[in-house]
């Protein structure tokens, strides 16, 4: 007598192969999630399904370069200023990161984006505030150029979570991947 299979619980896909199986307009809103150009997220969830991580991320990459300058401009207006402030923190420099930043939008009409997932927890406000201290100088071609590298960044970082079944975040500092998570990508951690 044949010995029966034994009956396998039913899996529920998670990270890429459940983002490879969403509905158009889902993937659509997950990827709007990383990154704030609808024309992004369109051409990403309709080149699916990806085989990996890489190809995902590759296929970002070449998207994220292929924008428009308005459609690059439009996902940095949705960005967010990467950290979140912690009034019991180190209120001097909450001061400062939002006259810094209030200075940024003046000069350059959008919020100050820069990719922190491969800076430590402790050093993230310093390095935010120098870093914006410093970009306030660039001409406004330059500060373009830079500021659409680190959207591109921060979505790598934002796809590579939204791969891994981890929550996505607007914002860079909280969930961000940290170097002994990174997996074996080497674009991460960015």
């Amino acid at each position: 007598m044949p010995i029966p299979a034994q009956a396998t619980p039913r899996e529920h896909p998670t990270g890429l192969a459940r983002f490879n199986a969403l509905p158009q307009g889902d993937a659509e809103a997950a990827l709007l999630q990383c990154c704030g150009s609808p024309a992004w997220a369109r051409r990403l969830a309709a080149h699916r399904p990806y085989p990996d991580l890489d190809a995902l991320l590759a296929a970002a990459d070449e998207a994220a370069y292929d924008l428009p300058l308005a459609e690059t401009a439009g996902a940095l207006a949705r960005e967010e200023l990467p950290l979140e402030p912690d009034a019991a923190g180190h209120p001097a420099a909450y001061t400062a990161l939002d006259a810094a930043h209030a200075a940024y939008q003046d000069r350059f009409g959008h919020p100050f984006v820069i990719c922190l997932d491969a800076t430590a927890p402790g050093e993230a406000l310093d390095h935010l505030l120098a870093a914006l201290r410093s970009r306030l100088g660039n001409e406004r071609e330059e500060e373009r150029v830079l500021a659409a590298d680190e959207l591109r960044r921060l979505a790598r970082g934002r796809l590579t979570r939204l791969a891994r079944g981890a929550p996505v975040t607007r914002t860079a500092a909280r969930g961000a991947v940290r170097p002994e998570q990174s997996g074996n990508s080497p674009y991460v951690p960015v």
